[in-house]
């Protein structure tokens, strides 16, 4: 019997994210084909310690399920970089510029993706002022406050008025010293995965998130039991190749590999795509809608794995 390859799964860590990263975890550490693996979990404690020290005589591979700063902005995939040991996903460059709102649309831009109007100021230049309103003036009501660096829509205000705008930008504060206002617009949510290396990366169906409200907020994500995805999302032909093909050019605007999920805004009275953001290790949760789509696409959950754990051992060489 050929020996299984030891997969090392991380959970957990210190970010806002961590009880998501433990949902995602668990799914992943279930669903690894046990003829083919053998996991591992390690979870990371909320101070950042770890339980183990990995290593290559312990563990074949890491797969990073984590979520948020420490484990999705490239700090872990710095130090597994520095152990030598193959890991799921995206690298350390591709990760920062993916966790930061900033600094990802700039790369966007760069590349003439169409991101939705917006501004970002830190928290010095929000303290330095009382001109709050002038801060967003090239922007219209409703607003979305996030802060720069976090996910799984924590620490994300919709405002509509200078008094929810200051409300907004002192919780976004509590997670980043930087905070991003994006204009707000009407539109459908559309998301769409990604998988593959650097030259040939696949994109699955899009997806269509189902929003209760203004927009869909941590408990909705992961709270409530109601469906939050339609996926195939019903589009028109070419809306569905446009939404692929710029997830495509989003993913190599940050150097991605591996994995990605791209989020859009579609606006249906105007046929215009936004990016919205690009998630470099999206949720693997049962409800979470990265796995769906690429299951809608013709790959189930166990050969998803598979080939991430296989991208992994390519791009190392091993």
């Amino acid at each position: 019997m050929t020996e299984r390859v030891r997969v090392a799964v991380l959970a957990g860590g210190p970010s806002a994210e961590h009880e998501v990263s433990l949902q995602s975890a668990q799914a992943v550490f279930n669903a690894l084909p046990r003829d083919l693996y053998e996991p591992v979990a390690v979870v990371v404690d909320r101070r950042g310690r770890w339980p183990v020290e990995l290593r290559r005589d312990l563990v074949d591979v890491v797969f990073p399920v984590l979520h948020g700063p420490f484990g999705e902005d490239g700090v872990v995939q710095g130090h597994l970089e520095t152990l030598g040991l193959p890991y799921v996903g995206c690298g350390v460059m591709a990760s920062a510029v993916g966790m930061n709102k900033v600094a990802m649309r700039r790369a966007f831009l760069a590349e003439g993706i169409p991101v939705t109007p917006h501004v970002w100021f830190t928290e010095h230049e929000w303290r330095a002022t009382t001109d709050h309103p002038g801060l967003v003036k090239s922007l219209d009501w409703p607003m979305y406050v996030k802060p720069a660096g976090m996910g799984s829509s924590i620490g994300i205000s919709r405002v509509t008025c200078v008094e929810e705008l200051r409300a907004g930008v002192e919780l976004a504060l509590a997670h980043d010293r930087t905070v991003v206002v994006e204009q707000g617009v009407t539109a459908r949510e559309i998301v769409c995965g990604v998988l593959g290396g650097h030259d040939t990366p696949d994109t699955s169906v899009p997806g269509e998130l189902i929003v209760p409200g203004d927009w869909l907020d941590y408990e909705a994500k992961y709270l409530s039991r109601a469906e939050i995805a339609a996926i195939p999302a019903v589009l028109p032909e070419r809306v569905a190749e446009d939404v692929r093909e710029l997830a495509l050019r989003a993913f190599r605007a940050i150097g991605g590999y591996g994995l990605s999920r791209v989020d859009f805004l579609y606006e249906e009275d105007t046929g215009r795509l936004y990016v919205l953001e690009i998630n470099t290790m999206p949720g693997f949760t049962s409800r979470s809608v990265y796995a769906r789509c690429w299951a809608a696409s013709g790959v189930p959950y166990p050969d998803l794995l598979r080939r991430l754990v296989d991208l992994a051992f390519a791009r190392s060489g091993s």
